[in-house]
Order: C-alpha cells, then structure tokens, then sequence
C-alpha cells in the first residue's frame, strides 16, 4: 500500500514500498500546462520544462545534471500536458538520494540563465518543425483545435513559432513564482525506498520553500452543433485521420464506464474497430481510440491511416461501428475487456516508474489516489446497462469531428459520411 504525506508549506508526498526491486523512480508533478497560458506566450510551460535541465545552483549546466543521474545508469526526462508538468527519473537504489536532490534543486534553483533561454528556443523551433512534419501528430493537433476552438485547451501544448519567439525571461520567472508553489507540486516515489526517508530528506531541504496561490485555467467553452470536417494538404503515402468526440471529465461519474467503452471500441486486437477495420475488411494497419480525461472536459479519439484512395471507405466502417455500438455489445465482450484493463493494471505495477507516474498523477489531479484493488472494483461492478448509457451520450452526431491530413482537397468526400 502507498503512503501519503503532507508538510507545512503544502507538498505532497506519495510513496509506494516495493523492496522487490532494484530500481527507484522519482516524479515531480507540477500542476501547470498549457490551458494556463495566454495566447501570446502559448508554448511558455513547455519552454521552462526544457530551461530546467539547463543548470541549477549545485549543478550548473545540462552536462552535470546529466552526469548525476545517466552517470549512474539511470535514466531521466520531463514531459509538459495540458494540465500538468511532470519531471521524472528512474535510478538504482544506491543513488536515490542524489537522483531526488537533483529533481528538487531543478524544481528551487534552476539558473534560468539568458544564454541558455536563446539557446534553447532554438532548439524549441527545431522541435516544432519536426513534430509538425509528422502527419500523424499534424492530425492530432486538428482535431484538439476542432473540439475545442480558440482557446487554450485547442492548441499544440508546446506553443508556435510565433509565441516561442515572445516569451521572455521574466515571462518564464513569473511563471515560476505562481505555479511551482510546494502547494501545486506533488513527490512520487515508487521503489525500494522507505516512506519515512523520503519525508525526512525532502523535509530538510525546501525549508525555503514557501506557499503560493496558483492561476487557475480558463474553463472550457464549445457551441459545436452540427458535425464537422477539416482537411490538410500533403502529399503523403497514407492519409491519416482522426475522429474526435467530446467526452467525460475526470471526475465525471461514469468516466469508469467511458474507459470500459473504449476498450471496447478500439484498444487491442479483439477491439470492435480492429477487428472490423483490419480483420474483416483489411483497410489499415492500426486502428485505435483513445479516451482521455480533463478537469472539466474529456475526448474520444479514433485513429487510423491508410492508403488514401481507401480513406472514406474506412471513415464508412468507423461511423457504421458507431451506430452499432450503441446497443450492442454482450456480456461475453464486455467480462473480456475487464480482463484486459485488469490485466493491463496488474503487469503495469510491476515497474516502479509505471507506479510513481500513476500515483503523482492521480493525487495531483484528483487529490487523492485509487489503488489498482479500488478501480478493479469500480470497473467490475460496471453492467451492460452502464456502457450503453454512456455509449449512447458520447455518441451525438452533431459533436463528431473529422481531421485529415493526406492528398485531398476536397472536403464534400467526406461530409456525407458523418451521420450517427
């Protein structure tokens, strides 16, 4: 079982004791993304993730924060969302201590040096130039700005070259001085490491860390009321596709259900989409959805690419399974994909990192943690009534939208095919 903490100033602790391993994971979840930004310096959370492995006060640049964690066998990165930050690292036990005092001193002292800020938007444009060369992550980004239009919600998380070249560094200070309060941050840790040590050393080492009150994002607003279609250009050998739904928060009450209703939409292979898409008619190589959970908002996502000339085709057998899914799956469909997410749960918390990532994330968001055992629970007690219920409320026809990126110029091929 995990333990949980929290000091004076604010911040949490979570810890879970898994003495089987050798490995330790640290995680500092910082809850600030790019919903928070304005549109003029969209891309700023994104940017300061990058600044931080730049230097710090006891280790003063890229290299020697580098060399304290890889120098030891471990393995270190950070990744910016919508909502949250989140800086990670995973060791070998014997450098634990050192491992979590680099995190912390990159979260307190970072340098933030000028130099490095210029430098490092350099490497920030090439970024955006190569994720914007992909055309699978191209169609991502439609589909984001599609369900959720001009605002913060509907843009790419790491900005534009246009709002990287605003930022500045006092833009990025302040940044720091309102969302990285200990009171916004959550410490996971998973591994063969003791609750009390951790609580102890991070205890003696942010006594200067004091509370802050953090921005709060702007709430989410849609007028969608018909279907929609959005097309891009490119001289590609598979169009890529994308369509998205709105769907439940994550504190919804049957966000349980919509997970259950993905996995038996489009997660793995016994998958309705798959088995249609792929199996039967032979149309793609990967079909999935996705569903995802935000503070006061949600999606559904179905992927898939495919030789262009067959695109519509597939786009055809997506919305026909749609209709179907409805009201349609059996007891049989629905104990297998219980199975699956259970299963999926169980070998996932063999690996500290998957643990430390599960738990800060969930304390940061939630505020609190559901072990495996509880969602297991939570999802067997789903019944057919439930995943048709929730079939049927994300399903609406008028919030379909379909992005695509591949040759096709004209949008009236697939206008048509919208109808649920």
């Amino acid at each position: 079982m995990y333990k949980s903490s929290v000091l004076d100033n604010g911040l949490r602790i979570i810890t879970e004791f898994m003495p089987h391993t050798r490995s330790v994971s640290l995680a500092i979840f910082v809850g600030v993304g790019s919903r928070y930004e304005t549109d003029e310096i969209a891309g700023s959370t994104h940017f300061l993730e990058h600044l931080l492995f730049k230097g710090t006060k006891s280790w003063p640049s890229a290299q020697a924060i580098s060399e304290a964690i890889e120098g030891t066998g471990g393995i270190m990165n950070a990744s910016t969302d919508k909502e949250m930050t989140v800086y990670w690292c995973k060791v070998a036990e014997p450098y634990f201590k050192t491992s979590l005092s680099v995190l912390v001193d990159m979260i307190l002292n970072p340098l933030l040096d000028a130099r490095e800020i210029e430098k490092e938007r350099q490497v920030i444009y090439e970024e955006l130039r190569m994720t914007n060369d992909y055309p699978s992550h191209r169609v991502d980004l439609l589909i984001d700005e599609m369900l959720w239009p001009n605002q913060p919600m509907g843009r790419d998380v790491g900005g534009s070259l246009e709002s990287v070249a605003n930022i500045k560094r006092d833009d990025l200070l302040n940044l720091m001085e309102n969302q990285y309060g200990p009171n916004n941050v959550v410490v996971s840790v998973a591994g063969d490491v003791r609750h009390e040590d951790v609580v102890e050393y991070l205890t003696t080492s942010i006594d200067t860390w004091t509370y802050r009150e953090p921005w709060k994002c702007s709430p989410v607003h849609s007028q969608q009321s018909h279907p929609s279609v959005r097309l891009e250009y490119r001289e590609t050998e598979q169009a890529h596709v994308c369509l998205g739904i709105p769907a439940a928060s994550m504190k919804a009450p049957d966000r349980y259900a919509a997970r259950l209703f993905n996995t038996l939409l489009g997660e793995g292979m016994t998958s309705r989409l798959f088995q249609k898409l792929r199996e039967e008619l032979g149309l793609v190589y990967d079909v999935h959805s996705e569903i995802s959970h935000f503070k006061d908002c949600g999606s559904l996502m179905i992927y898939f690419g495919s030789e262009p000339a067959r695109s519509l085709c597939a786009v055809s057998a997506i919305i026909e399974e749609l209709v179907n899914v409805k009201r349609s799956f059996s007891e049989d469909e629905i104990e297998r994909a219980k199975r699956l997410i259970k299963g999926r749960m169980l070998l996932g918390i063999e690996d500290s990192q998957n643990v430390a990532m599960s738990y800060g994330a969930q304390e940061l968001m939630y505020g609190s943690v559901k072990t495996i055992d509880e969602i297991a629970v939570a999802i067997d007690c789903l019944t057919l009534d439930d995943i048709n219920q929730v079939a049927s409320t994300i399903l609406q026809e008028s919030q379909l939208n379909l992005a695509v990126v591949g040759p096709f110029k004209d949008i009236r091929k697939f206008e048509p095919l919208m109808r649920l």
